[in-house]
């Protein structure tokens, strides 16, 4: 089971088809998602917020 919140810098699509199988649980064996195809060709939509530094 995947973690509900997503990390920071990270997109929350990307991260939910990538590590929940129940995005693409209705889909057939070779059967591409495509809320995943429109991702990787037009991009993240989200304005994805960049990972806390913990350098300062």
């Amino acid at each position: 089971m995947a973690r509900t919140e997503t990390p920071a810098g990270e997109c929350p699509q990307c991260w939910q088809h990538a590590h929940d199988r129940r995005a693409h649980r209705r889909l057939g064996p070779r059967q591409d998602c495509p809320q995943c195809v429109d991702h990787m060709v037009n991009g993240c939509p989200y304005l994805v917020p960049k990972k806390a530094s913990r350098w300062w």
